[in-house]
Order: C-alpha cells, then sequence, then structure tokens
C-alpha cells in the first residue's frame, strides 16, 4: 500500500493552494518593495531568503532608511517567533524517512500555511511529502515577488502606489477574523495601531527619533504583553480542568 503521506506527488499538489494565493501576496510586496526603491533583484533575493511576507515588509523601510542590523535582526524577531513555534509542533508529526539536515530545510518554509496543512494530514509525515508541500509555494512566492517588482518598474507610478497598499489589504483579511472571534485581539490590534500612531503624532515621541523597526518592536510587543496578562488564552487542558 501506497503511502501518501510520504509522497513528492501529494505534496506537490497540496502546495499548489499555497503557491496561487503566495503570487497574489509576493506580487503585492514587489510592488511594495519597487515603490519603496529597491531593484527587482533585490526583492527577488529578499523574498528567496525569507519567505515572511510580514518580516518582509518590516524590513523594507528599515533596509531603504539604512537601518542598524541590530534593528533588523530584532525586529525580525519578534515578528517571526512564531515560525519557531510552529516547527516544533510540526516536528512530533514527522516521520523516520525526515533526517536532522531535512529538518532545517522544511523548517525554512514552514509557514502559516504549510504549517496548517501538513499538521491537518492523518498520521506522521514523511520527506518525500514535505520537500513537495514547501516547492510550489517556495516557487510562488519568489515567482510572485519577481513579477510584482518588474511590474513596478514598468508601471506608472500613480498604479504602482495603488498597488503599494493591496499588501495592508493582506494584513487586514488576517487580524479581522480573529479580532472578530475574540475582543482581546481586537483591543490588542487597536492598542498596538494607537502606539504606532503616537510615535508619529506625538510631539514627545516623535521628537525621540526612534527608528521605524524598534516602533514595531516596543508597539508589538506592549501590546501582545499586556493583553497576555490582561486576557491569557487558555489551553485545552485548562478549559477542561474548568468544566469539571
Amino acid at each position: 500500500m501506497r503511502d501518501d503521506n510520504n509522497s513528492l506527488k501529494k505534496g506537490l499538489a497540496d502546495g499548489i493552494p499555497i503557491c496561487l494565493g503566495y503570487l497574489a501576496v509576493s506580487f503585492a510586496f514587489g510592488i511594495s518593495a519597487s515603490d519603496a526603491g529597491l531593484s527587482v533583484i533585490e526583492a527577488l533575493l529578499i523574498s528567496m531568503t525569507n519567505v515572511t511576507s510580514a518580516g518582509q515588509l518590516a524590513a523594507v523601510p528599515i533596509i531603504v532608511s539604512s537601518g542598524s542590523l541590530a534593528e533588523l535582526a530584532l525586529s525580525q524577531l519578534v515578528i517571526n517567533l512564531r515560525y519557531s513555534l510552529m516547527s516544533v509542533s510540526l516536528s512530533q508529526k514527522l516521520g523516520k524517512s525526515v533526517r536532522y539536515a531535512d529538518r532545517f530545510i522544511i523548517s525554512f518554509v514552514n509557514t502559516d500555511e504549510v504549517f496548517a496543512v501538513a499538521s491537518a494530514q492523518r498520521g506522521t509525515v514523511g520527506k518525500k511529502y514535505l520537500y513537495g508541500l514547501i516547492l510550489t509555494p517556495y516557487l510562488g512566492w519568489s515567482i510572485g515577488t519577481l513579477i510584482g517588482a518588474a511590474a513596478g518598474n514598468i508601471l506608472p507610478e500613480m498604479i504602482v502606489s495603488a498597488l503599494g497598499i493591496a499588501i495592508y489589504g493582506m494584513f487586514v483579511a488576517i487580524v479581522v477574523p480573529e479580532a472578530k472571534k475574540s475582543r482581546a485581539v481586537a483591543l490588542c490590534s487597536l492598542l498596538s495601531a494607537a502606539l504606532s500612531c503616537s510615535f508619529k503624532y506625538l510631539p514627545a515621541l516623535s521628537k525621540l527619533n526612534i527608528p521605524q523597526g524598534f516602533i514595531i518592536i516596543i508597539c508589538a510587543v506592549s501590546a501582545s504583553a499586556l493583553f497576555a496578562a490582561l486576557c491569557p488564552i487558555k489551553t485545552e487542558n485548562a478549559k477542561e480542568e474548568t468544566a469539571e
């Protein structure tokens, strides 16, 4: 009996929907990067070496403004920390065919969507399946960025500016559904946005000239820490104990 959870063909097939979604999002990133002044090659290299929409969007203004490496590293650590947690979780489903070196390669493209699809498989997942699952999304992310960045150099500036806001629409689409489910998430998002605006519009804070990357870190960590303390999310075990 063939093991579908270690089939390269099945992995590629399961990765195609993710690939198509990434084409649109990375196209928007490519447009945004081009609008910020990055070249096509620079935008493509960022996508090929990161594969993280939120992290890349935060990195572009830091790079363009010649921010420090420490600022860039810290912003990426805060924004992308969830990927390490997802990788730890996914490691519990890996089959024996997934060797130590394979784990590093697979974790590189262990995005939210890849994690969700892999975790949804019944039983363990093998090396061939996972390589197939990450290959198509990676190609979609890279190709979409390439097309978007190239289009940004060709299309009129007015159209480029309009398309550049598309990636912000993606974040709205991510936050709003979760905010509808949880009042704490909604308030946390609003607080983070309010803190970010205060650094721009309040004279006392704007005069500090804090780099953009550190503002992102301060707002995200402060809002998250406050609501983690005020409105902690109960685990399934905690819910069961409470019910009893």
